[in-house]
């Protein structure tokens, strides 16, 4: 027979378990998703370069890797923390929540508009305030839920995540906005 506390906090492990199935399938979606854009622009002219992967823009090479390094060290942080070594409360996982959903999910958003679009340039502020929204809530997370808590391996693992993103990021600022016509 379950005690009435476990009857309680029941919803709240599901919920949990929840949480980090979505942290996991999240860590995945912008790889994905920038694959499926390349596979839906393929045809478009100026995305000719898509037929031979010898003709890739070096940036496409960075942004791949810089992508599949974040992605791991999100991956690795996400074992970290189903390994029991360390546990995540809930406002940390509203605030790691918020950064996802209200500043990376629209921030791929603008940054897949502008990719195809003929006049990249219209969309380099709201990309600008999206990133920059976005990182004043990453350094929220970072300094009052890690700054103390963390050890030196998921702080290492925390590091390659943001790294990983903000050059994957960056590499893909300059193939948008700095290339001949906007996309080389």
């Amino acid at each position: 027979m379950q005690s009435m506390s476990n009857q309680k906090s029941s919803p709240r492990v599901l919920r949990r378990s929840a949480l980090t199935s979505v942290s996991l399938i999240a860590l995945f979606m912008p790889g994905l998703l920038f694959l499926v854009g390349l596979g839906l622009v393929r045809d478009l002219p100026r995305f000719a370069w898509l037929g031979d992967i010898a003709e890739f823009p070096w940036e496409i090479w960075v942004i791949a890797l810089a992508g599949s390094m974040a992605t791991a060290g999100g991956v690795l942080d996400w074992r970290y923390h189903r390994s029991g070594h360390t546990v995540i409360g809930e406002p940390e996982h509203r605030s790691e929540a918020a950064a996802l959903v209200s500043g990376g999910v629209p921030l791929f958003v603008l940054m897949a508009v502008a990719s195809v679009t003929s006049r990249p340039a219209l969309w380099l502020v709201p990309i600008l305030v999206v990133v920059i929204y976005t990182t004043v809530l990453i350094c929220f997370d970072e300094f009052v839920y890690h700054r103390r808590r963390c050890g030196r391996y998921e702080t290492t693992l925390h590091r390659l995540l943001v790294f990983g993103n903000g050059t994957a990021w960056l590499v893909w600022m300059h193939w948008c906005f700095v290339r001949e016509a906007g996309h080389g």
